[in-house]
């Protein structure tokens, strides 16, 4: 199996259609690489380079490991569609919403060093949460009426998602307001950030639901009080310095700029372009736990390795076993769609309710510039997917597990 692809352009994309290549033929011998098929593999090549072809993506690289070995590593496309610049396999992504798990690991190797037990109450450690609001109507927004929490917010429901924050993301006035005063409004440090979330009220009582948050920007500032240094120093001193994860920062670096992937949108006429609007590569202060960090599909596959491998990676140990198990177990009931989240990541819980291909006990995440991977311990198996497309779609973050599952044939 060619373990290392080669980023076939669009144009070519005509001949795969003509000879039709989303069927099996039996002229061809199946060569299987630690499980999987690459005729089936090609399958999901050929997926994405139609995305790519009829203008639905500009480019994606793509990382596949099972059992110790690179089942398939494949860059796609374009960086950027503007300049049609090829996209290659060490290009540079805004990863979003996959820096959470990043931060949620740094954090927990804190909670090992004895600082904090993950029941105690956000307010001893910051005050400013002390006697937090809790919205009666979303729709009246911030200013709208109020209740006290009946408990406090905990270290605990930080990381899982329960303390009754929310990202702004939901499209209530109270949603709206909160995504302006977290990300539009100038913020000079993740302790600015912070100060601005504990002013405005939660969407509902602490630990009665599960919603998407901001919560990983408290986790951030945590980090930097526990550990007298910024989230951006704790993280390449602990994570990316150990793993050798040379890609991953806040900010890229000015000899690096050249492989950033730029963010791509659906203009109003349909077409495919480059935003107008562009996140900062360099210059940024603000060490966010929800957001902020850029990285490869190579370093990100180092952080996911050492996950699956108990906490242990390229020779050094960075968490312990029981630190993960108790990371990638559910911990919040049902309040997660039905399946599990633990602390840090999405699980499933449940195969035959998700309705997908999968093994139960998976772990995963993503970020909102359509950046995926999911963890696989039953199969010993990872896989990544970075693009760079808004807004957000779960299309092809259900597309992605699909085409990985039905090209393994073999098992472990």
């Amino acid at each position: 199996m060619n373990k290392y692809r080669l980023n076939l352009l669009p144009f070519l994309f005509a001949f795969v259609i003509i000879t039709g290549s989303y069927g099996q033929s039996s002229n061809y011998t199946d060569d299987v690489t630690a499980g999987f098929s690459e005729i089936r593999l090609d399958r999901y090549a050929n997926f994405l380079n139609k995305e790519i072809t009829e203008g639905r993506l500009a480019g994606a690289v793509s990382y596949i490991y099972r059992n110790g070995q690179i089942v398939d590593k494949a860059a796609f496309g374009y960086s950027s569609w503007e300049a049609k610049k090829p996209m290659q396999q060490d290009n540079i992504f805004h990863i979003m919403s996959m820096t959470k798990p990043i931060i949620s690991a740094a954090f927990l190797m804190l909670y090992e060093e004895g600082h904090f037990f993950l029941t105690d109450p956000v307010s001893k450690y910051l005050p400013q949460f002390k006697n937090v609001k809790v919205s009666l109507d979303v729709n009246e927004g911030i200013d709208g009426a109020t209740e006290p929490a009946k408990s406090e917010i905990t270290i605990h429901q930080l990381l899982t998602h329960t303390a009754g924050f929310t990202h702004g993301l939901q499209g209530t006035k109270l949603d709206n307001e909160f995504a302006r005063a977290m990300y539009r409004e100038p913020q000079t440090s993740i302790e600015s950030r912070v100060n601005t979330l504990a002013k405005l009220p939660l969407i509902g009582q602490p630990g009665e639901q599960w919603n998407y948050s901001a919560s990983p920007d408290v986790l951030s500032l945590l980090i930097e009080h526990f550990s007298g240094m910024t989230t951006a120093e704790f993280l390449q001193i602990r994570i990316f310095d150990p793993l050798e994860m040379k890609d991953t920062g806040y900010n890229i670096p000015t000899a690096n700029q050249d492989r950033w992937v730029p963010v791509h949108t659906i203009n109003e006429e349909g077409k495919l372009v480059n935003s107008e609007q562009q996140l900062p590569v360099e210059g940024n202060m603000v060490y966010g736990g929800t957001h902020g960090l850029f990285s490869t599909a190579d370093d990100y596959m180092k952080f996911c390795q050492m996950i699956l491998n108990g906490g242990k990676s390229n020779g050094k140990r960075l968490l312990s076993p029981k630190t993960i198990e108790l990371m990638t177990m559910n911990q919040v009931g049902d309040l997660f769609n039905g399946q599990g989240f633990g602390l840090g990541f999405g699980i499933i819980t449940d195969v035959a309710k998700n309705k997908a291909l999968g093994s139960k006990g998976t772990y995963y995440w993503g970020g909102a510039y359509s950046t995926y991977f999911f963890i696989d311990p039953e199969e010993d198996l990872i896989a990544i997917l970075m693009t760079q497309i808004q807004p957000y779609s779960t299309y092809y973050s259900a597309k992605f597990p699909q085409f990985i599952y039905q090209a393994l044939v073999d098992d472990n």
